[in-house]
């Protein structure tokens, strides 16, 4: 099966008090996305990448991929109004048939065994959502109102989110709602079972200030 995915970059600096986006931002040598899009393409270069980015910050990637010599392939395309649209963007740029895992641009920890399961996975069952229990305990709260729940029957949910491409594509055949709080929610809205595999707790979506500090050493570990 031929094999895609769509890295969805549509974040800003706000959060990291940076005057950029938060995907251009150097880690262990290079902006982050560049880490994102080459760990799929170590995977395998048979993997087609499709980049969706806002239309605001094409131009200034176009300059990073310059400045850095960065040749990974992979073709850009603009991102909508939210994630929702930004990522039907994406699944239109598929003419084929295959696999698709869809991924956070600010997850460049994203390990060989994750994508590669997830291809397999999604082949056998239709899709494949990476995930990892939680760690902490957690508590239900609403207003002044709280009371402990049970861990063990949650799960924190990651990218890549992958699939059968006739099945996602069918699934973003409608229209957005606030509900879809990612791509296996959409699926899911169709009647259709969620697979859950074993994510990584190094696979964070890098989102504070303190995130780059992890992302710097295990970045560097890795490489």
């Amino acid at each position: 099966m031929q094999k895609y995915v769509v890295i969805v970059a549509g974040g800003s600096g706000t959060r990291m008090k940076r005057e950029i986006p938060k995907q251009f931002i150097p880690v262990a040598g290079k902006p982050i996305l560049m880490h994102t899009l080459t760990a799929f393409y170590r995977v395998s270069e048979q993997i087609q990448i499709i980049l969706v980015l806002p239309e605001s910050q094409v131009l200034g990637w176009k300059s990073l991929c310059a400045q850095y010599h960065f040749d990974v392939p992979h073709i850009t395309t603009v991102g909508g109004e939210t994630r929702f649209h930004s990522v039907k963007n994406g699944l239109s740029e598929i003419k084929g048939s295959g696999l698709v895992a869809i991924h956070d641009g600010v997850r460049p920890m994203v390990s060989e065994q994750i994508i590669l399961n997830s291809f397999a996975i999604a082949e056998q069952k239709g899709n494949a959502i990476a995930a990892v229990p939680l760690k902490d305990s957690i508590r239900w709260s609403r207003g002044e109102d709280n009371k402990v729940v049970n861990r063990n029957e949650y799960q924190l949910i990651q990218t890549p989110q992958t699939f059968q491409i006739a099945l996602i594509k069918e699934a973003f055949n409608t229209e957005h709602d606030p509900g879809f709080t990612d791509d296996a929610t959409v699926l899911e809205a169709t009647g259709t079972k969620i697979h859950l595999i074993e994510g990584d707790y190094s696979n964070i979506k890098i989102t504070t200030p303190e995130d780059l500090v992890l992302a710097e050493s295990l970045l560097k570990g890795s490489n």
